[in-house]
């Protein structure tokens, strides 16, 4: 038996568009597939593939491969796949003497260094190159297919994937790649045909096209949405098999494709894919898996339909039907061997294993299929004389009757095995969640003492009037933090975290003009809170790649009334014109800030040679210098890496200034306001580059927020003569970082992560520069310049000329207080989400959403803890 392997990804990409609500472009394209369906049912079968999430590439291949579930700590190694060891098909192959021939993706290396007779891999991780994996594929797939050297074929093709994360499924390259691999199949079609005949290279081969994930409109997949866990598999016998097949076969979803041609479709769980191909190549079941063995790929392949007799007392008066069912009871007899197997030694190695009840009744239904068994072999094989009728309708009825008994069985465990296969260690779950509290409670207490100690002795009774400010930021953050138990207010966060940003704008506006002193800021902030929900709207939106905008948007209804074709230009000139206003603004802001003229003009020229260069980059995406091949590789390569250089050479500039410059000459104030603002214009310019055409109106946002709440601060301490800081205005800070993130694009899921990102300026993958690249571009609008920007909160009230020691503790405190306070909320946030995800970790979402934000939540507190660390000494 030989398998070629292919690989597309979503399921309408095979399947004809009459099975869906709306056709849309990127279908019909695999028409070969089709015709193939429509024409050929006894030999060619259309399947949704079902896979379980997490749906990253490792993960997934891991999962077909071993036949288990796919482990969440896996993604974790999605950019350095180590090699599999646990027992997989593999590893059944090449110790049963099969040659396997391996060609595309190097993650298959990575997996199975040691498997492969041949091996053609190519570099998998630059997203932005959509044909070096496809064309390699192409230059050794035909001539592979006539040689007679394997026994398995795997060809991986990578250019849908790749075009899906850059340019979203609706697009030109999309499209562009669904034909080629038309034509490409083509071929092969034709060459295993050619070479299918009696005593043939391919007269056993079988076919299959498959993807491992599916993908959302916008190219991307990790999570456990129905466009992310399904996907196609088609499969095809050059050799016809018998018509009996057609009785196996299931017709309940059949309709005319766009041709008037009845197609049918099939259900597949991706998780029986493992024992059915070990059950077709006749290999042993990988250890670990708990699939079964899929009746309708079975029956697909010739060779199970081979109607021999099995031992000197096997019956011998069988038809094609009775003889295949016969030979798939006895496949599904050792499969169902094979997963008792590993449930009896699971649970006598496991420290928690399963339910009793559950394992009983599980055992229970394996006795009853084996005593079943031993039944209906005596009885279809049985020589006692009696009514012919009465014996042929027997045998009709005890052969489903035992594939049932044994499918049942299957199932109910891969039932049991998704609802409670992951191991809770509950004790260390919550030996970390005490750590958490206990940590709360310490910045908590920290944070009280500090405030007492700081608190000069004239304002001990103005105090009180902190009381309520306090209690109205902790209820804001205990709002947000409790709506982490519902998946869908995850889903939500963004607009969540921006109507309690509105709520707090609305009641500052309101106890603003209960004093009869409202301040144009509220009335500012509280339109840019309105004009964010929209953008988040867009942001959040998975129904396109970024940063386009479909019809939902309420963009796309401002486009109807001032028309598309100058909505579209203005789409295009806007980031510029935007980019331009935010390089005048931090410029001026420089020529204010900073008095030492070295580093005064440094820092300028560096702002002005990155925003041209950034203002290039984009150029160079146009067809502005399409005709210049060395000026547009000059942008779109070399642009970033100088906006980098810059960035990386102002901070360490910035480094040498802090440890170096004198501090007894400058106001404490002075000098912080000189730090902070070195160290944003190294890090914007980057986060700019990486956010694309929507950096510059994420930036004026940001900005004009991080203005409102300054110049707000400002006048509450005025009227309150506190010297504290305003626990309301850190709250809004970490509420505006938060709408960013999800202004920005980004999700707290693994689909999430912009990975075109981490590609700007460079075609070729490295682990530690795409690394770092994606992790600035995920988390600087939302971590790495608020907490950097947070002194402009703590020192704005401080004018005074004096140089005192005592004024400079007082800036000094109230820094450290906004930082502990800034750090406390993001404290409190990753506390509640790790107590959410403990309660819901049974959840039907706890691997495709809760899981995703309890680590996106781990990982920015790490990350806040260290930025703040980092700023308190900088800044100190």
């Amino acid at each position: 038996m030989q398998v070629c392997n292919l690989l597309p990804r979503r399921f309408d990409f095979v399947a004809p568009s009459t099975f869906f609500p709306e056709k849309h472009p990127w279908m019909d394209k695999l028409q070969v597939l089709q015709k193939l369906a429509a024409n050929e049912k006894t030999s060619a079968r259309i399947f949704k593939a079902l896979a379980d999430p997490p749906t990253t590439s490792l993960q997934r291949l891991k999962a077909l491969t071993t036949g288990g579930l796919p482990t969440f700590i896996d993604v974790g190694n999605s950019f350095g796949a180590p090699a599999i060891v646990e027992d997989n098909i593999m590893h059944q192959l090449v110790k049963n003497g099969k040659r396997v021939v391996m060609m595309g993706d190097d993650t298959w290396i990575q997996l199975y260094p040691e498997h492969f007779n041949k091996s053609f891999p190519y570099p998998s991780f630059n997203v932005k190159d959509l044909d070096t994996v496809d064309n390699g594929v192409i230059e050794h797939l035909l001539p592979s297919l006539h040689n007679n050297d394997w026994d398995v074929l795997i060809a991986h093709f990578l250019g849908v994937d790749h075009a899906g994360h850059i340019f979203g499924v609706d697009s030109t390259p999309m499209i562009q790649k669904l034909e080629q691999y038309n034509k490409i199949l083509e071929g092969v079609i034709d060459t295993l045909r050619s070479l299918s005949k009696p005593g043939g290279t391919h007269e056993n081969t079988l076919l299959l096209v498959m993807g491992d994930h599916g993908q959302t409109l916008n190219g991307d997949h990790g999570g456990g949405t129905a466009e992310e866990v399904e996907t196609s598999l088609f499969a095809w016998s050059p050799k016809t098999p018998p018509d009996a097949v057609l009785s196996v076969l299931d017709h309940s979803s059949c309709n005319v494709d766009q041709h008037g041609e009845e197609v049918c479709i099939s259900t597949m769980h991706q998780l029986d894919f493992a024992a059915t191909i070990s059950a077709l190549l006749g290999i042993p079941f990988p250890f670990g898996s708990i699939g079964r063995v899929n009746p309708e790929l079975y029956a697909l392949s010739t060779g199970t339909w081979v109607n021999q007799t099995m031992g000197t007392d096997a019956c011998t008066s069988q038809n094609d039907l009775e003889a295949w069912m016969r030979r798939y009871a006895e496949v599904l007899c050792v499969n169902c061997w094979q997963v008792k197997r590993y449930i009896d030694q699971y649970s006598a190695t496991s420290v928690i294993g399963f339910p009793s009840e559950d394992l009983q009744h599980i055992t229970n239904l394996y006795s009853r299929a084996q005593a079943n068994w031993s039944a209906s072999l005596r009885f279809t094989c049985s020589s006692e004389t009696g009514s012919q009728d009465k014996l042929e309708e027997g045998k009709r009825s005890v052969l489903p009757q035992q594939i049932d008994a044994y499918t049942d069985f299957l199932k109910t465990f891969a039932k049991l095995a998704r609802s409670a296969w992951t191991e809770f260690d509950l004790w260390s779950m919550g030996i970390g969640l005490l750590l958490m509290i206990l940590s709360v409670i310490i910045q908590a207490y920290t944070l009280v003492k500090l405030n007492t100690i700081c608190q000069p002795s004239d304002q001990k009774s103005a105090s009180s009037s902190i009381i309520g400010k306090l209690v109205f930021a902790f209820a804001l953050v205990a709002i947000r933090a409790a709506s982490f138990l519902s998946n869908s207010y995850i889903l939500a966060e963004g607009r969540v975290a921006n109507f309690l940003l509105a709520t707090s704008c609305i009641t500052s506006m309101w106890h603003s003009m209960v004093k009869g002193k409202f301040s144009i800021e509220n009335f500012v902030f509280l339109f840019l809170n309105i004009f964010t929900r929209f953008g988040i709207d867009i942001g959040m939106s998975k129904q396109s790649p970024a940063p386009a905008i479909t019809k939902d948007h309420s963009v796309n209804a401002i486009c109807k009334i001032f028309g598309v074709s100058s909505c579209n230009i203005l789409l295009e000139i806007f980031p510029s014109i935007s980019l331009a206003f935010v390089a005048y603004i931090i410029l001026k802001f420089l020529s204010h800030a900073i008095c030492q003229r070295f580093l005064k003009y440094f820092v300028s020229c560096g702002t002005m040679v990155s925003y041209v260069s950034i203002a290039f980059h984009w150029a160079s995406e146009t067809t502005l210098f399409s005709h210049a091949g060395i000026v547009q590789g000059f942008g779109r390569s070399l642009a970033p890496r100088f906006v980098y250089a810059i960035g990386g050479l102002s901070l360490a500039i910035s480094a040498l200034y802090r440890i170096f410059s004198p501090s007894d000459h400058l106001k404490m104030n002075k000098r912080i306001t000189i730090l902070a603002a070195v160290m944003i214009c190294s890090w914007s310019p980057t986060i700019l580059v990486l956010l694309g055409k929507q950096g510059p109106f994420v930036a004026l946002i940001c900005m004009t927020g991080a203005w409102c709440i300054i110049k707000l601060q400002q006048k509450c301490r005025r009227d309150s003569g506190l010297s504290v800081a305003d626990p309301v205005s850190v709250i809004q800070w970490s509420f505006l970082a938060v709408c960013l993130f999800y202004l920005t694009g980004h999700w707290c899921t693994f689909d999430g992560l912009r990975y075109g990102a981490a590609f700007i300026g460079f075609d070729h993958f490295h682990i530690i520069r795409q690394g770092l690249l994606l992790s600035i571009d995920t988390f600087g609008v939302s971590h790495i310049l608020p907490i950097l920007s947070l002194p402009f909160i703590a020192m704005v009230s401080y004018n005074s000329t004096s140089k005192d020691d005592r004024l400079k503790n007082v800036i000094l405190n109230n820094i450290t207080q906004v930082f502990l306070m800034y750090g406390l909320v993001i404290a409190i946030t990753a506390t509640m989400t790790i107590i959410c995800v403990t309660i819901q970790r049974r959840h039907l979402m706890v691997w495709g959403l809760f899981a995703p934000k309890y680590v996106f939540d781990v990982i920015g507190l790490l990350l806040t803890d260290l930025l703040i660390c980092l700023a308190s000494f900088y800044y100190s």
